[in-house]
């Protein structure tokens, strides 16, 4: 594949990313919103913050490391000993399961069976299904290593909408069950999603005449499982060794990241009281905080030496406990909203160090990647302007004032939505031209295929 058109698949990859997660939200919203009239508030509570983060930490703990390493550097190398080294998720998946469905059950307050009934199965459950996740982690590492962009978009759709249904199904015939509701459609997820990897590979692998057949370091079902023979080594240890690295790293982010909701889990704050449109403001500055990092320390944690990231992860160290510190002061200040805030500081922090970084590697250079973060004076003003209209709206128009009054406020904030989407249109021209440019290159590299 030549340099175009790597780069116009990977424009194409992220763009579905980017449209699956939007997705994934709206679906996520509207399930909540239909869930809420069946179900306790507790209950969702407890999926969305402790079985939920027991899932993704599992998850998060046991691949994140694995795929970074292994999809690093060019698809031309030992796979089968890449293969044996991801299967390794599986029973690391199963350690990382047990000991925190342990601590879930053990450390955390149990809650009240009448209120939270099966909450033990809950827990069992979720950290099942993150192990069965993992054993479709060397198709997933396989299909995006070679830019199998609608396979992606297929398998995370489908299994996003059959959970859906499914627990939809569950909570308007079976309310009584409980967490086995979010339990079973969670594993059911997990089930669809693996098999989806599975048979998309049997039937490509099963013809060989295709294209994208001929351009796999496999060629048959079989070569996918681990693989030992005396003649070299199990995996790659410069990969095991760099998979350790980004342990390391990954486990800091993770507390860094994910620090709200481990303190709300251990500290049982589930209830926010009045504070939900506050709440919800400020997680929307957070939201566009987590944006700007996420380029940011992408490309600073990309050019960094291995000296460097290591004095980057002794200053995360500290940020955690800092971040802790803030989280409890803020929490006593100001509530529930506190524990935003305290994120919202921690990734100003992190944004802060990340742009000195970048200013340093680009000091001599003619390049001002950094200009990008300056938007236009006239995007800028759609925005305050957007934001002012919503406001005034939310005064005359919501919320209690009738459902036709609540369409309204709707209808304004979408009319704001797409006048704030045109105007980036026009005014961010360097952008639009890099979208069309990298999709028209992809669209054209499919059709060629």
């Amino acid at each position: 594949m030549r340099p175009g058109e790597v780069l116009g698949q990977a424009a194409r990859l992220a763009s579905s990313g980017l449209l699956l997660q939007v997705l994934f939200r709206l679906i996520t919203f509207v399930l909540n919103a239909f869930i809420l009239r069946f179900l306790s508030k507790e209950i969702v509570g407890i999926v969305n913050v402790r079985l939920t983060l027991l899932y993704s930490t599992t998850i998060f703990l046991a691949r994140e490391a694995f795929r970074r390493a292994c999809l690093s550097g060019s698809t031309q190398r030992d796979w089968s000993q890449t293969l044996n080294l991801l299967w390794l998720t599986v029973p690391l998946g199963v350690f990382w399961s047990v000991f925190l469905g342990w601590a879930w059950l053990q450390l955390l307050a149990v809650p009240d069976p009448d209120i939270i009934p099966h909450y033990g199965t809950g827990v069992v459950l979720f950290g099942f299904s993150a192990v069965v996740e993992l054993l479709g982690e060397p198709f997933w590492v396989l299909a995006q290593a070679h830019m199998f962009v609608k396979l992606k978009v297929i398998a995370e759709s489908l299994s996003v909408i059959l959970k859906s249904v499914l627990t939809a199904f569950l909570v308007l015939c079976l309310p009584h069950w409980g967490l086995y509701i979010f339990s079973l459609a969670q594993l059911f997820y997990t089930a669809v999603l693996v098999l989806c990897y599975v048979i998309y590979f049997t039937k490509l692998l099963g013809s060989p005449d295709s294209a994208k057949q001929q351009v796999l370091p496999v060629s048959r079902m079989t070569d996918l499982l681990p693989n030992i023979t005396r003649s070299r080594a199990f995996v790659n240890w410069e990969e095991a060794k760099l998979t350790w690295s980004f342990f390391k790293q990954s486990f800091l982010k993770q507390i860094l990241t994910e620090g709200e909701r481990y303190v709300m889990t251990f500290l049982n704050v589930l209830n926010f009281g009045d504070q939900g449109p506050v709440l919800l403001r400020a997680y929307c500055l957070y939201v566009l905080l987590l944006a700007i990092n996420g380029v940011t320390e992408c490309f600073t944690f990309a050019a960094m030496s291995k000296e460097e990231v290591d004095r980057y992860n002794f200053t995360m160290l500290a940020l955690s406990s800092s971040f802790l510190l803030l989280s409890y002061l803020l929490t006593h200040w100001c509530g529930s909203v506190g524990f935003i805030l305290a994120n919202c500081f921690n990734m100003g922090i992190r944004i802060t160090q990340s742009l000195c970084f970048i200013h340093r590697y680009y000091r001599k250079s003619p390049h001002k990647p950094l200009a990008g973060l300056f938007l236009s004076p006239v995007l800028l003003g759609a925005f305050a302007l957007s934001g002012g209209i919503t406001a005034v709206s939310e005064v005359f128009l919501c919320c209690e004032r009738g459902w036709p009054a609540m369409l309204m406020h709707v209808a304004v904030g979408a009319l704001c939505l797409g006048a704030t989407l045109g105007i980036a249109f026009l005014t961010e021209t360097k952008l639009i031209h890099f979208l069309r440019t990298q999709l028209g290159v992809s669209r054209l590299t499919d059709k060629t295929m």
